[in-house]
């Protein structure tokens, strides 16, 4: 992609609005732009990342055996007073009517509705155990939507749904998502640390939310620091298998917010040299509810005896537009964002320091050809413009790596190499740039872990 052709609204300043690091860069940068409180536009960079991140989540789902749908996002009111939510659930809830004057509302969630499903359809217990999920946008009338895209009332959610016989094998279907969240969030270039958590209203008597260190995050965390560096399960987990151990081992090192512990009692549980309180951003939430929503709305199956059993069920959110913020708070400098290169806009921009001459022209052409012909995603900065404003650009929006094309260079036979995040920069030769490039983007895809 050229950029002279791409849609990229810069800022120099940074908007008075924006209090944290991520809503300000991700303003200055030309990834949102907000139309009404907690309510953006994801401009063509941000909207790349999202679909990057969403890309992710889907692969991992996909792979723990998690089947996707998608669901309506104005639901009928009628099943939500099924399940006692209706009038108990808040103003957070934008609660409206059709032309019919039926009650309906923009969903918040989809406990209801994926139950409502299961139960139309499902009718023995040789169906299961069966996880549906989707991704869709959702709104909750925030009373105070803050932070840009981290706190905002729409917001882009993946809601998986799990369905057992029994609570024995609701147990393994978290265990399940416990282990391909810690995957989906490695391959993104974050720590995801799992901490207990509270069920609130939804009950049932497991709870993890997956928080990632940040100064700025909203929750006061504490843990045994071991989990940071802590070896991810590989991509050869077999979630057929039992996963008790790997859920043992994580949860066996404490972890907890600040809702459910103190730090007196951290301090008593860690020895001193594991001890880390700190700040997290909640960017994934797994409980089980047991039969909560299953019993008041009838989603039952035979059972090997012929009778009918209520399913267990449980409930596994991430929120892709709220990964973006948390990746930046998680990963920038004071020149912009650094991505990692999973979740990166593009993986390498090409830099041409002077547009207009022949010789620099005619090698960045060669160059864009060949980087895209490897694969490698390639924004093309072609601007006429000084070479400060191009490399202030590309820091900006935090592409990993940048490969500088120049008049001085190229007499030499050379081109230079920055990496985004350390600042190191490599001369090469023209004709090693496509295979040095290649070579540094390909591991760090996190295809594999």
């Amino acid at each position: 992609m050229r950029l002279s052709r791409y849609f990229l609204p810069l800022l120099k300043e940074t908007p008075k609005e924006a209090e944290i690091v991520s809503h300000q860069l991700m303003l200055r940068a030309g990834m949102i732009k907000q139309q009404a409180a907690g309510s953006y536009s994801w401009l063509p960079l941000g909207f790349k990342v999202l679909n990057k991140i969403v890309r992710i989540i889907e692969d991992e789902q996909n792979r723990s055996g998690a089947v996707q749908l998608l669901m309506p996002t104005v639901q009928s009111a009628d099943l939500w007073r099924e399940s006692g939510r209706y009038d108990a659930y808040g103003k957070e809830m934008l609660r409206i009517q059709d032309r019919h004057e039926r009650d309906m509302l923009f969903g918040p969630t989809n406990e209801e509705m994926i139950t409502d499903v299961f139960r139309t359809y499902v009718r023995s217990y040789k169906d299961l155990p069966l996880n549906l999920y989707h991704i869709q946008w959702k709104f909750r009338d925030e009373v105070r939507p803050r932070f840009g895209t981290m706190r905002s009332r729409e917001f882009l959610m993946k809601d998986a749904y799990s369905f057992d016989l029994d609570e024995a094998g609701a147990t393994q279907a978290f265990y399940r998502m416990f282990v391909a969240y810690l995957r989906t969030f490695h391959r993104m270039g974050l720590v995801g640390v799992p901490m207990r958590a509270d069920t609130g209203p939804i009950g049932g008597n497991m709870s993890y939310e997956f928080h990632v260190l940040a100064e700025t995050g909203e929750s006061a965390v504490f843990l045994d620091k071991r989990l940071v560096d802590k070896p991810i399960p590989a991509i050869d987990v077999d979630f057929r298998a039992d996963l008790t151990p790997i859920f043992e081992d994580w949860t066996s090192l404490f972890a907890a917010t600040d809702e459910m512990t103190t730090e007196a009692d951290f301090r008593a549980a860690v020895a001193p040299d594991h001890q880390l309180a700190a700040r997290g951003i909640e960017v994934g939430h797994i409980f089980y509810f047991g039969t909560k929503y299953s019993e008041p709305m009838g989603a039952k199956v035979m059972g090997p005896d012929g009778k009918d059993v209520i399913v267990h069920m449980g409930s596994y959110g991430i929120g892709p537009t709220r990964l973006v913020p948390a990746i930046i708070e998680a990963s920038h400098d004071e020149n912009g964002i650094i991505w990692p290169v999973s979740v990166a806009p593009f993986e390498a921009v090409l830099i041409n320091l002077k547009a207009g001459d022949a010789a620099s022209d005619a090698a960045c052409a060669t160059l864009e050809t060949e980087l895209e012909n490897a694969g490698i995603d390639l924004l093309h900065d072609d601007r006429d413009g000084g070479a400060g404003a191009k490399f202030a650009a590309a820091d900006l929006i935090g592409i990993p790596y940048q490969l500088i094309v120049g008049p001085r260079g190229l007499k030499d036979g050379v081109v230079e190499v920055k990496h985004r995040k350390s600042g190191e920069r490599e001369t090469l030769p023209i004709a090693a740039a496509v295979a040095r490039l290649k070579a540094l983007i390909e591991p760090e895809r996190r295809d594999k872990v």
